[in-house]
């Protein structure tokens, strides 16, 4: 059943599953304090116990689902019951492949947070024609991977259409600010899938492809080398901008989510696209070696936790699963990127994204929890889509811009008056 076919009639319009975990929690209350009137929104996870803990901190009447993340049957009733399953539990390639299957297939939309580019190509593999075929929306990615980088070429792609500028070509998103804490959970995702490349040389460099998530990457655009930890002079991306640029750790997914959206989108944002991301250390005399240091840096996560000795201690040091920072970090926490383009007739522009608290996890929970509601309550916003996997943009797009927006972010597009 798709979206113009007769409405769904489900008991539930949200389940967020994983609901106790760390972010779970913040999703929740998220929702609690935010969601439209009426919204029927259930808890769910292993321990009912701990959800009726959950429940009544939260000073809800939600009900409550017990499913264990390996229990496919009480998975796909969970999935029939709702029309949206929220979930937060990863890996989500150790545990969250049997519950994207359940949502496509029945007609379901679900939304995760994943970052997990092995995760997502099995998901598309496994799931895309099926989705199409319910009408489901399965949208991976809908936290700080990868919102403000799909989002962001969304909006950007947008005024540029409105303004017949034409296409875009060269685009880099740059965080210029960020303070948050390390998400436990996403050093475990990096652990798993380092683990899984390690023994697989197929997948090793499916993990590598720059169009790994395209729907047909034998019909990309020859663009030659795309490097996705890139380290650009920041007069090479824009004329307006200063200091020393390092490679970001979050740009070797994000890339690959927002070539896909342009590929959905029957390469609407140009055949000469490039994408790239990187990292601001600002332009004090020292922001060079700061930003040599992180690409070293980044490089000896990823070899140490390859290595059984150096992974030894540093799974003694790095956030377990389900910790993060407390309250007055996670509220003292912001981000912002901007992303610059040069258009087919040579015109600049610019977006933002800003936003006020810890991106992975304060900021995070209200980019899941929104794409969530909007799904729920902004059907007739949605991008024209029979279902599938798809990206935030082009399986909410504008209708979670106009969320995003009201409930704080700062979501711009402009171009650039020299």
């Amino acid at each position: 059943m798709n979206d113009q076919q007769s409405p769904r009639v489900r008991d539930l319009d949200v389940v967020i599953y994983g609901a106790t975990g760390f972010v779970g929690v913040l999703v929740a209350g998220h929702l609690a304090a935010h969601a439209p009137a009426g919204t029927r929104i259930a808890l769910a996870g292993r321990s009912a116990e701990r959800l009726e803990e959950l429940r009544a901190k939260l000073g809800v009447d939600w009900p409550v689902l017990v499913a264990d993340a390996a229990d496919a049957t009480a998975l796909a009733e969970m999935a029939a019951a709702a029309h949206v399953v929220l979930t937060t539990v990863g890996p989500y390639a150790k545990y969250g492949r049997v519950l994207a299957h359940a949502c496509a297939a029945a007609g379901t939309d679900y939304v995760d947070l994943t970052g997990e580019v092995l995760f997502a190509r099995d998901s598309i593999d496994e799931n895309h024609e099926l989705a199409r075929s319910t009408g489901a929306r399965i949208v991976h990615s809908c936290g700080f991977d990868s919102i403000p980088s799909d989002l962001g070429v969304h909006v950007l792609h947008a005024r540029v259409a409105e303004d017949g500028a034409g296409e875009l070509t060269g685009t880099t998103l740059v965080v210029t600010s960020l303070r948050g804490g390390v998400s436990g959970g996403t050093i475990d995702s990096l652990r798993h899938q380092l683990d899984v490349v390690k023994k697989d040389r197929a997948l090793r460099r499916l993990a590598a492809g720059p169009y790994s998530l395209s729907p047909a990457p034998a019909e990309e655009p020859d663009l030659g080398r795309q490097d996705d930890l890139a380290a650009p002079r920041a007069a090479d991306v824009d004329p307006s901008l200063r200091g020393s640029l390092a490679p970001f750790v979050m740009a070797p997914y994000n890339t690959r989510v927002v070539r896909r959206s342009n590929a959905l989108r029957g390469f609407a944002y140009g055949r000469e696209f490039r994408y790239r991301e990187a990292m601001s250390m600002g332009t004090s005399p020292l922001s060079p070696l700061l930003a040599a240091m992180t690409k070293v840096g980044l490089g000896a996560l990823a070899l140490g936790l390859s290595l059984p000795p150096t992974r030894y201690v540093l799974d003694r040091i790095l956030p377990k699963p389900g910790e993060g920072p407390d309250e007055r970090a996670r509220r003292e926490g912001h981000f912002t990127v901007d992303l610059f383009t040069r258009t087919t007739t040579g015109a600049r522009y610019k977006a933002r994204i800003r936003a006020k608290g810890d991106p992975g996890y304060a900021a995070t929970a209200v980019m899941l929890g929104e794409s969530a509601l909007a799904l729920v309550h902004d059907r007739a916003a949605l991008p024209d889509s029979p279902g599938g996997v798809l990206t935030p943009a082009t399986g909410i797009g504008d209708a979670l811009v106009a969320r995003l927006r009201a409930a704080g972010l700062q979501i711009t597009a402009a171009a650039i008056d020299d």
